[in-house]
């Protein structure tokens, strides 16, 4: 627990996961990736598409706060090879969530937050 955090929605400050459940930090696209959140977050079943940036051409579920409906993240359904091993979790956007701290009791922004180094492969 020296490193925990529970992840909050930007819009209301619902809890929507912790960093126990934390597998990955994903700079290049701004995105905490997480095996299990909070039955606060909610997909849609239909599918979106990205059509620039770097989900271009994959497809996706956005992920919205059930409180507020704020999007905080998505779900990759199909992409490319590169981002493959994102596929069926859950990433929060850095700049849609706040972390809080447990050992500092501090709450700072998602991009001001080094978690220790994970890989999907562990």
């Amino acid at each position: 627990p020296e490193d925990c955090a529970v992840f909050h929605c930007r819009g209301c400050w619902t809890v929507l996961g912790d960093s126990l459940y934390l597998c990955s930090q994903d700079r290049r696209l701004g995105v905490l990736v997480c095996f299990k959140v909070t039955n606060d977050v909610a997909w849609k079943d239909s599918l979106m598409i990205g059509l620039e940036g770097a989900l271009l051409g994959c497809a996706y579920h956005a992920l919205t706060c059930r409180s507020c409906g704020f999007v905080v993240g998505f779900i990759l359904y199909s992409t490319a090879a590169k981002l493959a091993c994102l596929r069926g979790l859950f990433c929060f956007f850095m700049d849609s969530i706040f972390c809080y701290l447990l050992k500092n009791k501090m709450i700072i922004e998602a991009n001001n937050v080094n978690f220790p180094a994970v890989t999907l492969k562990e």
